[in-house]
C-alpha cells in the first residue's frame, strides 16, 4: 500500500513564479518519495534520501497529489500505468526533449542513451542525453530508469542501481519482495 502525507511549501519554482506549491511524502516499496506540485501539475518526484530537503510536516489535501498517489500505487502493484497526472518539470529545452523521449519508452522496455539521442535528432549527443537523464526531476513518471548502456548493462541511476534494477524487474513482472 502507498500512503501520502501532504504539506504546503514554497519551492524555488514557486518562489520565482509566485505560485504556491504542495509537497507530500509517499511511501513506496523502495523508500519514501517526495512529490511537489503547484495547482496544475507535478514539478518534482524524487526519493527522500536523494533530496536535500526534509519531509513535509503539515497534512493538507490536494486532488493532484491524491491522483499521483493512486497512479503510483497501481504502478507499484505491477500495473502498466498510463499517467494522467500533468507534469511540468523545470529544465532547458534540450532536457525537455530528452524527458519527452523518455516518456515514449514503453513500460517494461529499455533503450540506450544513443537511442534517445537519435530519437531527439541529436545522434552525437549521447553524453548530453545522459546528463539530462540524470537531472530528471520527476522520477518514475518520466522513466529515466528505463535507459541502459549500449551494451545492455545497467548504468547510472541517481537513486541507485538497486532501485533501478528493482523498477525494471517490477515492469518485467519479475519483482522481488525487497529492493
Amino acid at each position: 500500500m502507498v500512503w501520502i502525507r501532504l504539506s504546503y511549501a514554497y519551492s524555488m519554482y514557486a518562489t520565482l513564479n509566485l505560485c504556491p506549491t504542495v509537497r507530500c511524502t509517499i511511501s513506496s516499496p523502495l523508500g519514501l518519495l517526495v512529490a511537489e506540485a503547484h495547482e496544475q501539475a507535478i514539478v518534482r518526484l524524487d526519493f527522500l534520501d536523494k533530496t536535500k530537503s526534509s519531509a513535509p510536516t503539515n497534512d493538507v489535501e490536494s486532488p493532484l497529489l491524491v491522483n499521483l498517489r493512486e497512479e503510483l500505487e497501481r504502478y507499484f502493484n505491477g500495473e502498466a500505468v498510463s499517467y494522467e497526472t500533468p507534469l511540468e518539470p523545470e529544465g532547458t529545452p534540450f532536457q525537455h526533449a530528452v524527458w519527452n523521449a523518455l516518456r515514449e519508452i514503453p513500460y517494461g522496455e529499455t533503450c540506450s542513451y544513443a537511442q534517445i539521442a537519435h530519437a531527439i535528432g541529436r545522434p552525437t549527443a549521447c553524453r548530453a542525453v545522459a546528463q539530462a537523464n540524470s537531472r530528471n526531476p520527476i522520477s518514475i513518471l518520466i522513466p529515466c530508469h528505463r535507459v541502459i548502456g549500449a551494451d545492455g548493462n545497467l548504468t547510472g541511476y541517481a537513486s541507485g542501481l538497486d532501485r533501478k534494477r528493482w523498477l525494471l524487474d517490477l515492469e518485467r513482472g519479475q519483482k522481488s519482495l525487497a529492493p
